[in-house]
């Protein structure tokens, strides 16, 4: 009987043998992992998910017409526009800089690294109301160094930097820390350059923890109020962000303004995420 009658022989006579096959690389959960599965779903559903629809019933309640008559005012517009663009454009800036960071901090030595690596984290630190105050203290109208940004885009660009800054150094880092030098030397000594090395070696490592690092600098931009407060002025059509769009919104006893905005906010913040998501699988599987 040749070996693939004898398979076939085997599966059949033997009941638990095509279903182990089939079941093979799954389990079962358990009764402490079921109890810990539905604990973290209604503490995620009750912190995340059912605030997210309340806000887009909210936004939906006074129908198409008043959404889109929300979103397209001229100020709003204006804000939206401001919002994403400025916040991409950091987001662009911060993969470049935060990867090149987070490269020194790894594999260089230099006087002063220690103190380096401690300042990154002040942003983290700070309330971003003391970011703004830092800020209008250094590029407001009494600038010691004869800066003054105050009112301005730069001004949004300068305070979105500041507060975003850490996010893609830190998920970098590690990741950096954690890669074998030795493939990259056998790379070297099998004749491959410095930029083949990192291209089909280093960078394919990196991209995930690049694309989260964005993905969440993206996310705190849209998002940022404290330290655009008191630098940008909030100059509506000019300088004014979302998220104090949203506040006067709320002020004037319009929520369904308010969360019109916050709806197309979360809409942009998942489009991007899944964006950056695909990008780094795209580029991790060329790297393979």
């Amino acid at each position: 009987m040749s070996a693939g009658v004898q398979s076939r022989a085997t599966a059949t006579t033997t009941p638990g043998v095509a279903r182990t096959r089939r079941t093979r690389g799954t389990r079962s959960l358990g009764g402490s992992s079921t109890l810990a599965l539905g604990v973290a779903v209604t503490w995620f559903s009750v912190l995340v998910l059912i605030p997210l629809v309340a806000v887009l019933i909210t936004a939906s309640g006074g129908g198409w017409s008043e959404f889109w008559a929300t979103v397209t005012s001229s100020e709003t517009a204006a804000a939206l526009r401001l919002t994403v663009g400025q916040a991409a454009l950091v987001t662009v800036i911060n993969v470049f800089m935060g990867t090149a960071l987070a490269w020194v901090l790894v594999r260089d030595r230099f006087f002063g690294k220690r103190a380096l690596d401690v300042i990154i984290d002040v942003p983290f630190a700070l309330p971003t109301i003391v970011a703004g105050l830092v800020l209008l203290s250094l590029y407001g109208p009494k600038s010691p160094i004869g800066v003054n940004v105050a009112n301005t885009r730069i001004a949004v660009f300068l305070a979105i930097a500041f507060v975003t800054l850490p996010f893609v150094v830190r998920t970098t880092q590690p990741v950096l820390e954690a890669l074998d030098r030795d493939v990259e030397e056998a790379a070297a000594s099998l004749g491959a350059g410095r930029l083949t090395t990192f291209r089909r070696i280093v960078l394919p490592a990196l991209v995930p923890a690049i694309a989260a690092g964005a993905a969440l600098s993206f996310a705190r931009a849209i998002s940022e109020y404290g330290s655009l407060v008191l630098l940008s002025g909030n100059l509506p059509n000019r300088t004014e962000v979302a998220s104090v769009r949203v506040l006067s919104y709320l002020e004037n006893g319009d929520q369904r303004g308010a969360s019109a905005i916050a709806a197309i906010l979360l809409l942009v913040a998942l489009v991007v995420i899944v964006g950056l998501d695909l990008l780094q699988r795209r580029v991790t599987r060329r790297g393979e």
